[in-house]
């Protein structure tokens, strides 16, 4: 079954730490590149950030720059968004999906499959 699954999402308080996961199943993790998306209650889905399929390059929006990271095991077939000093404003739901290519795109439009989700919330 072709899919990818997030999770690691949950409540947090503001300053503190989140770490995304997203599963591949179906996918060869290797030949992808993994992009990282949200949706704030609101408004429309943006993109946060991208990483290459061998990891060598990654690219995020300027809001989470020295806040997140993005990581990937391909050997696990998992890519990783490491969220630390979280704001409020960082509320959404959190996407993963692919994009076959090997440049850390942040065009939507580049990417599928999407997974279902998991949702983020700052909030003291």
């Amino acid at each position: 079954q072709l899919q990818l699954v997030e999770s690691g999402g949950g409540l947090v308080q503001p300053g503190g730490s989140l770490r995304l996961s997203c599963a591949a199943s179906g996918y060869v993790l290797d030949y992808y590149t993994v992009g990282w998306f949200r949706r704030a209650p609101g408004k429309e889905r943006e993109w946060v950030s991208s990483i290459t399929p061998t990891g060598d390059s990654t690219k995020y929006v300027d809001s989470v720059k020295g806040r997140f990271t993005a990581s990937r095991n391909n050997d696990e077939n998992t890519a990783y968004l490491q969220m630390d000093s979280l704001k409020p404003e960082d509320t959404a739901i959190y996407y993963c999906a692919l994009a076959y290519l090997n440049i850390p795109t942040m065009l939507e439009a580049d990417f599928g499959p999407w997974g279902q989700g998991t949702q983020v919330t700052v909030s003291s």
